[in-house]
């Protein structure tokens, strides 16, 4: 529709009901008027506009990792990344948002596959965006041309509007998953989107053990003074794997100490932090991993806003809603706002579970609501 073009009006209908006011010829022609206005009176949409609780208009749905990596292989094959496409990117579309590429009606999800030797172009934009890797290793981000490798189990968070790109200096392709929050920027119209460099320079494309953001935010409880009091996103670029699974293990073990549980027997959490702050790692996404020890089941858990969370290892049951699913590494699955969430892992061993959500928004908004089932 172009800016000239006159918009369809929302036809009203007079029903008699509960709350409504008596169907009569001077209604239908009020109810006229209304539309040549462009009006629509609240008391014939309050029910839709005020809920008892959310509704949310995504469904919870699940995505079996090796297909989506059989996949991913297949585009890898015959999809090339350069410019006009810029990433070989695929995201998860949630069945009930309309063939939208959005997880959630505020997150977008993808797995991301990059061939031996490729380079994924410079660019930069508004939303906030991480990586997470559920296996392989080889590839690094180079953020602000600070290469940060990427490793099995490495949450590598990255803040609005820094310039990044890729490069796999392996000799085997690599997917990892991505997570932003283009959904909302997009419903904010808040988006902006910048392409750099096609190629970043020799120096760049080294392969340190360590990046720069590590040396110097990496080290628990320590920050280096020369660097500003707080930021609103995190400066640290990777959060390493043996440091989340030594918290996750910690936690646990104090349990088997006859410590209380932290969140239910045999459920451990962390949740990824700004070393500055103390708070969210992005200003729009929360991101935590979950351990539950074998035999162990979560309290059945609901709240506003929205997730997606992929199993790293383990198998076990997730219930999203009326759905059930039997989920092992790698999988993924969307819990929308307000359905009840809880999962269980097989006796064989634990349940490790990558979370991440839109939490940061609706507590800005002071509008989260936490409920828990004992």
């Amino acid at each position: 529709m172009t800016a000239n073009a006159t918009p369809s009006p929302v036809r009203l209908q007079a029903v008699a009901g509960p709350g409504q006011p008596e169907p009569t010829p001077a209604l239908e022609q009020l109810y006229r008027g209304f539309e040549r206005e462009l009006l629509v009176p609240l008391w014939t949409e309050i029910s839709g506009l005020m809920p008892a609780s959310p509704r949310s208009r995504a469904a919870p749905h699940l995505w079996r990792w090796q297909r989506l990596k059989a996949l991913a292989a297949e585009a890898g094959r015959i999809v090339p990344v350069g410019r006009g496409g810029e990433r070989r990117a695929i995201a998860l579309a949630n069945p009930s948002l309309g063939g939208r590429p959005y997880a959630t009606p505020t997150l977008w999800a993808a797995i991301q596959y990059l061939m031996p030797g490729e380079h994924a172009p410079e660019h930069r934009h508004t939303q906030h965006a991480f990586r997470f890797v559920v296996e392989g290793e080889g590839v690094w981000t180079v953020v602000n041309g600070d290469p940060v490798r990427m490793a099995r189990g490495d949450f590598l968070p990255q803040a609005a509007w820094n310039w990044h790109a890729h490069h796999n200096a392996a000799s085997e392709p690599m997917a990892w998953i991505d997570g932003l929050d283009i959904p909302f920027a997009a419903y904010t119209e808040s988006q902006f989107f910048e392409v750099g460099r096609h190629r970043i320079s020799a120096a760049e494309q080294a392969t340190p053990e360590r990046s720069r953001s590590e040396r110097l935010w990496g080290h628990p409880g320590l920050r280096p003074v020369s660097q500003p009091a707080a930021l609103p996103a995190t400066p640290l670029l990777a959060y390493r794997w043996a440091d989340t699974d030594r918290a996750l293990a910690d936690q646990l073990a104090l349990e088997d100490d006859g410590h209380a549980a932290t969140l239910s027997p045999g459920h451990a959490a962390v949740r990824f932090s700004n070393p500055t702050t103390g708070g969210d790692v992005l200003p729009t996404i929360r991101a935590e991993m979950h351990r539950v020890r074998g035999g162990a089941r979560t309290l059945p858990r609901r709240e506003v806003g929205s997730s997606v969370y992929q199993v790293f290892e383990g198998t076990g049951q997730v219930s999203v809603g009326e759905q059930r699913w039997t989920v092992g590494r790698g999988d993924l699955f969307v819990v929308p706002t307000w359905q009840p969430f809880s999962a269980s892992a097989d006796e064989g061993g634990a349940l490790d579970l990558f979370r991440f959500g839109d939490a940061p928004i609706f507590e800005a908004l002071h509008a989260q609501r936490v409920q828990v089932d004992a």
